[in-house]
C-alpha cells in the first residue's frame, strides 16, 4: 500500500513541474520571447496545453476574471500540495 502512496505523490510531484513549466511557457509565449512559428515551440506548448488543460479548466469555471491574469494554475497548485500533504500526513501513517 506504500508503494502506492508512493506512486501517487510521484506522479502529482511530475504533475506539479509540468504545471510550473506550462505557466512559464505561456508567459514566453505571451510576451513573444519563444518563437511561435518554430515547429518544436509549437509542439512543446501544444503538449503542455493538453496536459494541463483538462484539470485548468474546471477550476477557471469557478474563476472569477480577474482582468487578464489567470490564477487557476496557482489553485491547482495549491490542491495538489493539499492532496500531497493529505497522503503522507493522514493515509500514510495509516498504512505504516
Amino acid at each position: 500500500m506504500l508503494a502506492l502512496i508512493r506512486t501517487i505523490d510521484l506522479a502529482l510531484y511530475l504533475y506539479w513541474w509540468i504545471i510550473i513549466a506550462s505557466a512559464i511557457f505561456s508567459w514566453l509565449y505571451a510576451f513573444n520571447v519563444v518563437n511561435p512559428r518554430n515547429q518544436f515551440v509549437g509542439a512543446v506548448g501544444n503538449m503542455l496545453f493538453r496536459l494541463t488543460e483538462p484539470a485548468l479548466r474546471p477550476i477557471r469555471r469557478f474563476m472569477p476574471d480577474l482582468g487578464g491574469i489567470d490564477v487557476s494554475p496557482i489553485v491547482l497548485l495549491l490542491i495538489i500540495f493539499f492532496i500531497r500533504q493529505l497522503l503522507w500526513e493522514t493515509i500514510a501513517p495509516l498504512v505504516i
